[in-house]
């Protein structure tokens, strides 16, 4: 009989090369088996079509995983002139097809720039954006008629990278993309192919980074597969700490005594100047939460990771 399976608590972010043709919670399931980590998260859906980086969150590490949706990200994505998709994506069925313009980099520029910058954007019909609790993607598969969300969004970089004319009937543009969160590649690629005037599609998409991890060693499941056959040790040797996921965030070292001052939910007085969000960190630099800095220079516990908490005794209430 075999051994029962069961998982652990573990915490810790790792980064994974999602494949293609996979969705992001499969791929999150597949890689929590492999830890057999007890709890998991990622941060902000990859659709099926694209690879790249997909951070996922065990244990505590999907405290910040809010945090890790709203970054700023980097993609790469190759756009197909001529063909518009019911997904904008090349997995859609086809809705019409168009004869492509005389390109040349002058036109390609011209209708790249309105897409830049702080822009408004409406979401592709096939999206995980829910209405009435129900993601957008069940409601299209269903045949409703949807009204699709326009939403502000900021792109910071989007440029051409290549054009291949292999096919003159179907030019393919690469282009590179830095955007902020809820951002859609498929619908700057859907708005580039009508301001051209013959439609565009989506057919490679991947992610190549998510702050704070500019420069990120990824891990694919078949790495991960391989790494567990070395031990469990190797494995665990894949994921970062916590603390690499905040690296971005102003923070504040506490002495060990206001560290076990702010693991009991006490305010902190005169830490600073007012500040949103900060990482609170022990005098060993461990991460011990997330906190507030208030307009009276308060550090305010926003939220803590349990190795930080500190359950006073019955003692201190005088029970």
């Amino acid at each position: 009989m075999p051994a029962k399976f069961e998982f652990r608590a573990l915490d810790g972010l790792l980064l994974l090369d999602k494949p293609q043709g996979m969705s992001s919670n499969a791929a999150l399931q597949a890689a929590r088996r492999l830890f057999r980590a007890e709890k998991g998260g990622h941060t902000g859906s990859l659709d099926p079509l694209a690879t790249g980086l997909l951070p996922l969150c065990f244990g505590e590490a999907t405290k910040i995983a809010g945090l890790l949706l709203g970054a700023h990200k980097a993609y790469e994505t190759t756009a197909v002139l001529g063909v518009t998709t019911d997904t904008d994506d090349a997995e859609g069925a086809v809705l019409r097809e168009r004869p492509v313009p005389t390109l040349d980099a002058g036109l390609i520029e011209a209708a790249l720039a309105p897409l830049r910058g702080a822009i408004r954007q409406r979401a592709p019909i096939y999206s995980a954006l829910k209405q009435g609790g129900e993601p957008l993607y069940a409601k299209a598969r269903r045949g409703d008629d949807i009204e699709a969300p326009v939403r502000d969004v900021h792109v910071h970089r989007l440029e051409l990278m290549d054009l291949d004319m292999t096919d003159p009937a179907r030019p393919l543009l690469r282009l590179r993309v830095e955007c902020g969160s809820g951002t859609y590649v498929r619908s700057l690629v859907r708005d580039l192919g009508e301001t051209l005037g013959c439609g565009a599609h989506v057919a490679v998409l991947r992610r190549l980074w998510v702050e704070p991890f500019r420069q990120p060693t990824m891990y694919t499941l078949q790495d991960l597969v391989r790494i567990a056959g070395q031990g469990d040790e190797a494995l665990l040797a894949c994921l970062l700490p916590v603390e690499q996921g905040l690296s971005d965030f102003p923070s504040v070292v506490l002495s060990a005594d206001e560290a076990r001052r702010f693991g009991m939910g006490q305010r902190l007085h005169q830490r600073g100047a007012a500040c949103d969000l900060v990482t609170v960190l022990a005098p060993d630099r461990r991460a011990l939460g997330l906190a507030q800095i208030d307009e009276g220079g308060s550090l305010v516990p926003q939220r803590l990771f349990t190795w930080a908490v500190v359950r006073p005794s019955k003692a201190l209430h005088g029970e």
